[in-house]
């Protein structure tokens, strides 16, 4: 998200999507695709961009479902390794450079990557800004309202009833974050971060033009639904088929 932030122009920059195509390698390119999608989609909603932007989050992420079995395998490659390098450190832990060798040899001999976990993010971190990109800078979005809510106004310049998005947006954020860390050993430090970024995204989608939390939202409820089929439910099935002791 401090990415994302980073990456925001300014409120005035509007384009009409062919106008893309005049633009640099990367509008012309990458945003111009996504937002021909979003024009498309509300096309067929009747210029509906609150659910053009549903149907885009679905397809997109989706799309790369993929990387995020990659990543999940990964983390349960991970998380089953950890009372052998528990183990190692505690024989090791008094020499740091023979403790780094033998966990490399733990990861060779079991054949895990622990860099693998990082890298689907990084993939999709294009995609992510492509789409973040064709919302913010769409102006049928900017002149566009869903369920009374101003898509290009930023919530904190509207009705009362706005708020529900970002705090909708927080709120997501936190139960994506619970699911996780309750499937993995999560040091402290890690489980405060967990507890200020939902923070940090209210506080953001208070800025911004409200088509952006509502994307956020949706992504969110996306991933709850597919983190409940990869980390709760299987997590319980595992439970189920285990033998009695």
């Amino acid at each position: 998200m401090l990415l994302l932030s980073g990456c925001t122009p300014s409120t005035s920059h509007t384009v009409r999507t062919e106008d893309l195509l005049q633009g640099n390698f990367w509008e012309k390119n990458v945003v111009y695709w996504f937002a021909l999608m979003l024009d498309t989609f509300a096309g067929w909603f009747n210029g509906e961009y609150g659910f053009a932007i549903l149907l885009l989050t679905i397809i997109v992420r989706t799309l790369i479902l993929p990387l995020t079995l990659k990543q999940y395998r990964s983390s349960k490659a991970m998380q089953a390794l950890q009372p052998e390098l528990a183990k190692i450190k505690e024989k090791y832990k008094d020499n740091p450079q023979k403790q780094q060798e033998e966990t490399m040899k733990l990861f060779q001999q079991h054949r895990v990557n622990p860099l693998a976990g990082c890298l689907p993010l990084i993939v999709q971190m294009p995609i992510f800004i492509a789409l973040y990109n064709s919302i913010y800078w769409n102006p049928a979005i900017r002149d566009h309202s869903f369920l009374g809510i101003k898509m290009g106004v930023p919530v904190n310049e509207q009705a009362w009833y706005a708020y529900l998005l970002p705090v909708l947006a927080a709120l997501t954020t936190f139960i994506q974050s619970k699911m996780m860390s309750s499937q993995q050993k999560t040091m402290p430090m890690m489980q405060g971060i967990m507890l200020i970024f939902p923070v940090l995204i209210f506080v953001m989608a208070l800025n911004f033009p409200a088509a952006l939390p509502l994307y956020w939202v949706f992504s969110n409820v996306y991933t709850i639904i597919q983190n409940y089929f990869l980390y709760v439910r299987s997590s319980n099935k595992g439970k189920e088929s285990a033998p009695a002791k």
